[in-house]
């Protein structure tokens, strides 16, 4: 397990390896589908960000509505497929790292290659896990979105896995066949 501090310099996701388990530490920003749609369309019309993404951390999430006393509710990450149509174009403004659930397409992949940037998974169905994990939330822009705004949070040791690396090393492709090839049961591997 290697603990990382946010944000990661150049060099920290340079060394990462797909499937390699991390901890990270430090300040990342939220957004989903409708806050991605916006980021870009406001690229689009040549306005400034709300937020300047170089070298930051989004991670995909929109969080369930605190209970009394707590920072956030249960924060999982939504699929990251729904951003695959945005994230070129943010890792092209500077995001260095998405963190989501599930698989990404070839031309994100192509986009983390190009931009040395790197995705990493967390796990799905661990949003109280996840939740524990963030000790403070605000909203810093799209407010109108509700669940879906943009929300700067600072996480520690949040519990993630490298699935793409900076190489283009994809996880999701290396993962089954590492585990197949392991002798996990015993025996012979599959």
């Amino acid at each position: 397990m290697k603990y990382c501090e946010l944000p990661l310099s150049a060099e920290a996701i340079s060394q990462m390896k797909a499937g390699e388990k991390i901890m990270v530490t430090g300040t990342l920003y939220t957004a989903r589908d409708a806050a991605h749609k916006r980021l870009v369309e406001t690229l689009q019309s040549g306005a400034l960000l709300p937020v300047n993404l170089e070298g930051q951390a989004i991670y995909y999430v929109g969080p369930a509505p605190a209970k009394a006393g707590d920072v956030i509710g249960p924060a999982g990450p939504t699929t990251s497929g729904r951003m695959d149509a945005f994230a070129p174009k943010l890792l092209d403004q500077g995001l260095k790292i998405m963190i989501g659930k599930g698989r990404r397409d070839a031309g994100v992949i192509e986009a983390i290659k190009r931009n040395k940037a790197v995705y990493l998974a967390a796990v799905g169905g661990a949003a109280a896990i996840m939740m524990d994990c963030i000790k403070s939330a605000k909203v810093i822009a799209y407010d109108d979105l509700g669940t879906e705004a943009i929300r700067e949070l600072y996480v520690e040791n949040m519990p993630l896995i490298v699935a793409v690396d900076s190489r283009g090393n994809d996880y999701y492709d290396i993962g089954p066949a590492c585990y197949l090839n392991q002798n996990i049961f015993g025996r012979e591997a599959l």
